[in-house]
């Protein structure tokens, strides 16, 4: 049962599903909508406070010390993945809906998950200090990166509207909190360091608050409607695909460039994932006034089979031999 374990959905994934389910049968209307989305907005905005509060400096002044590993998780992060979805564009599109294929363009434009790239960094016997500096320092740069990439892949990929008050509202809405959040760390990090058990619930439930608002008007506009079954096959396969080259390239990149294995295992880990975390707020920000569900369901698809793949591989890489040929050349 244990090995079949690992490919369940895990607890927060299904909390997802039952949300949109949730959304689809009982979507908010009118002033649920209003109250619902104003209550996601500060959701979104503690959540970020929480992520400043919490990360702390040594890890990010631990991390420039790193700077070839880190330079190779950015590109890989913001460079490869939009030039993915965009290169596959004549594969990924006739497999799914137009509003799918922007969702994936913006899949691809995301910063790198916090949580579960350490996590699984640690249980392959990664370098886990570069993860936590790597996965921070991308959730910090995706707030100015993904909203720019976003204008670039999106929005001459498709037709989607993207106005640069979106930039304005990302850094008040994202950026304040989390510098106030840095700010106050000296004085609240202790505090919410201890609390960590409650506040992954404030984590998770900001976020079940967004999707339900992201769902209940995507469904409103008929999101069930205008996307078929086979669409949503579509989008699991472009998914695969997509998490399949990532992982080959920031493989074969970390060969090439000579990095140690648990180098090459950060690498793979914080290189290859994409944060729901910050995706779902940012796409509230980003595509305000839009329905946001077909955006976010390429992201949570893809959340799920990365969660799903990266958890087998970093089984594997566990069971490896301690001290084998753990050394590339610098």
């Amino acid at each position: 049962m244990q090995r079949f374990a690992r490919f369940l959905p895990d607890r927060f994934i299904c909390l997802l599903l039952l949300t949109v389910l949730v959304a689809s049968v009982l979507p908010a209307h009118g002033i649920g909508i209003k109250i619902s989305g104003a209550a996601a907005n500060l959701a979104v905005a503690l959540l970020f406070f929480l992520h400043g509060a919490r990360l702390s400096r040594e890890s990010v002044v631990a991390g420039f010390t790193h700077w070839r590993l880190h330079l190779t998780i950015f590109s890989a992060t913001f460079v490869m993945f939009p030039i993915l979805g965009l290169l596959l564009k004549p594969l990924l599109e006739p497999l799914v809906t137009p509003e799918l294929y922007a969702g994936i363009l913006f899949l691809c434009c995301l910063p790198s998950t916090v949580q579960s790239s350490i996590a699984f960094t640690s249980v392959a016997r990664g370098n886990v200090p570069a993860a936590v500096c790597s996965a921070s320092g991308s959730s910090l740069l995706g707030i100015f990166l993904t909203p720019l990439l976003v204008g670039i892949v999106i929005v001459s990929g498709s037709n989607a509207p993207m106005s640069f008050g979106v930039i304005e509202t990302i850094m008040l809405q994202l950026l304040l909190p989390f510098i106030l959040g840095q700010i106050l760390r000296n004085w609240i990090g202790g505090w919410v360091h201890k609390r960590k058990a409650v506040l992954k619930w404030v984590d998770q439930g900001s976020i079940l608050l967004v999707v339900y608002t992201a769902f209940s008007e995507a469904v409103s506009e008929g999101l069930w409607h205008n996307t078929p079954v086979l669409s949503l096959l579509g989008l699991v396969v472009c998914s695969l695909i997509i998490l399949i080259l990532a992982l080959l390239i920031s493989n074969a990149a970390g060969k090439a460039l000579g990095f140690s294995v648990p180098d090459r295992i950060t690498l793979l880990f914080c290189g290859s994932k994409k944060s729901l975390a910050t995706g779902v707020p940012m796409a509230q920000v980003i595509f305000a006034g839009q329905a946001v569900g077909a955006i976010v369901l390429p992201l949570m698809v893809f959340h799920q089979i990365q969660l799903m793949v990266c958890a087998a591989l970093a089984g594997r890489y566990a069971k490896r031999p301690e001290g084998a040929h753990e050394h590339g050349h610098h």
